[in-house]
């Protein structure tokens, strides 16, 4: 057993495989009663010695994506997770932000425990944010994007806190996929997180985040599930099961909302919403404007990153010619393509759409911008049926690859599995020590690093597609017509 201090008191983890491990330790107040839909608050200081060896609750969120069953025992939410494989000091720091669209994520997962990445001699930190209704429904009298307010006071806890464990504040990576890779393009982009984080990796990037319309559009319709108006007045008190349901009925039927436009094909009903305050402008915006020029930055995608959601919604072999030439139309607008099956033509306007251009336009923006950038494709697929999807670099960046949701992904953990994982996690770790993973993105040579069975730097391998949207604007989404 080992104690440390941190704020709000004194709390007792346990030393694993030799890492010091600390679970559930609150870095803020828990966003109930009176801080309900609040901005994070301070943590609640407690009496005594505080045991930090289970993981806290995770928030309440939607059983709609496959993660059903996670269920709430407990209001203190907020709270982090630490790996340290050494408490005596000046380690650099990752800090992770799960995935999961904004609507479901827990830390607690066993795909995320932090183990094997910490033997590479860093400190890893996991923690939970509010998802959902409780963390990205626009709702009026509450401050908007209240998922990512947590993650700065995660952040925040870090700086003040992360030496306790061995950890260095000033050299503090953020690194997030999916979700937490739009999370963390977010934080690029605002001022509240300024100087938090040295260097960043967004993996996966999602290229949706609302205006203010869309985002209170659907906040009426979420309400309205329960006969309530999207205001902190009415929803308060609602218990938050009935809200994530509410949200659950919203994603379900969200295709008969075509106002919503491209969200509402893809079932999106929470992203950040680019609401002039905690978010100023979208992160390729703020990035081009040079907001991250003091960040160091690897953004990079999975080559196949829709197989997953084809495999989960049931088209591998099913997709026809129109619904190929509807993706076109719903999502790359004005855009050729060239000939291609019906499958391959669906996954790749969808992949383009929704993670691998908005990856790559936020790595342009912050060459732009005058910051430094380096790109990655994974292409390494292991199984034939999930390719390399999305999700896949998660298992083989934490190591964990044979546990968990993400695990699934790899089929059989083979050697060359556990080869392509220990080069993925000692390129992540090595840019948190050292960075300068490999040769920086630049205009003239587009220089990519590609994970498959054997590693290679070479010109960005989706060539076809960069100029298909080399153009193409990534703005905030807003109800068609406005």
């Amino acid at each position: 057993m080992v104690e440390v201090r941190v704020t709000g008191g004194t709390v007792r983890g346990v030393v694993e495989a030799g890492t010091a491990v600390f679970r559930g330790v609150p870095f803020a107040a828990p966003p109930v009663g009176e801080s309900r839909f609040a901005a994070p608050r301070p943590v609640v200081p407690w009496d005594g010695v505080r045991e930090a060896v289970e993981f806290g609750p995770p928030p309440p969120q939607a059983g709609l994506l496959g993660m059903g069953g996670i269920g709430s025992s407990g209001d203190e939410w907020l709270t982090v997770n630490v790996w340290s494989p050494d408490l005596s000091g000046g380690l650099p720091v990752m800090v992770w932000i799960q995935g999961g669209a904004y609507t479901v994520g827990t830390s607690g997962l066993p795909e995320y425990d932090g183990t094997r990445l910490a033997a590479d001699g860093v400190v890893v930190v996991t923690f939970n944010y509010r998802v959902g209704v409780e963390g990205f429904l626009q709702i009026d009298g509450a401050p908007a994007n209240r998922g990512l307010l947590d993650q700065v006071a995660a952040l925040e806890w870090a700086s003040a806190n992360i030496h306790a464990f061995g950890g260095d504040p000033g050299r503090v990576t953020v690194f997030g996929q999916s979700a937490g890779g739009g999370s963390v393009a977010a934080l690029l982009a605002m001022p509240r997180a300024a100087g938090l984080f040295s260097r960043a990796i967004a993996s996966s990037v999602p290229g949706v985040f609302f205006a203010p319309d869309l985002a209170a559009d659907i906040a009426s319709v979420c309400a309205a599930e329960l006969g309530l108006r999207a205001s902190v007045a009415d929803l308060s008190t609602v218990e938050p099961e009935l809200l994530t349901a509410a949200g659950d009925e919203v994603m379900a039927k969200m295709t008969q909302f075509p106002r919503w436009g491209q969200v509402a094909h893809k079932r999106i009903p929470f992203a950040p919403v680019v609401d002039g305050d905690v978010l100023p402008v979208t992160p390729w915006e703020a990035l081009r404007a040079g907001a991250g020029r003091s960040v160091e930055l690897i953004a990079g995608h999975t080559r196949d990153e829709q197989r997953l959601l084809s495999v989960l919604d049931g088209l591998i072999g099913q997709v026809t010619a129109s619904q190929a030439a509807q993706a076109v139309e719903v999502f790359a607008p004005g855009l050729a393509y060239p000939a291609l099956g019906p499958e391959e033509l669906f996954e790749t306007v969808c992949s383009d759409w929704l993670f691998r251009m908005p990856s790559l336009h936020l790595a342009e923006a912050q060459v732009a911008g005058g910051g430094r950038a380096h790109v990655y494709e994974v292409t390494f697929a292991p199984t034939e049926m999930f390719r390399a999807c999305h999700g896949l670099d998660v298992p083989l960046v934490f190591g964990n690859l044979d546990r968990g949701g993400t695990a699934a992904v790899l089929g059989e953990v083979t050697p060359v599995v556990e080869e392509v994982s220990a080069r993925m996690r000692t390129a992540w770790s090595g840019f948190a020590i050292d960075g300068d993973p490999w040769p920086a993105y630049g205009p003239s040579n587009r220089l990519t690093r590609v994970f498959g069975e054997r590693d290679e730097v070479v010109a960005y391998p989706e060539e076809v597609s960069r100029q298909i949207w080399e153009d193409h604007v990534i703005d905030v989404i807003s109800v068609l017509g406005e």
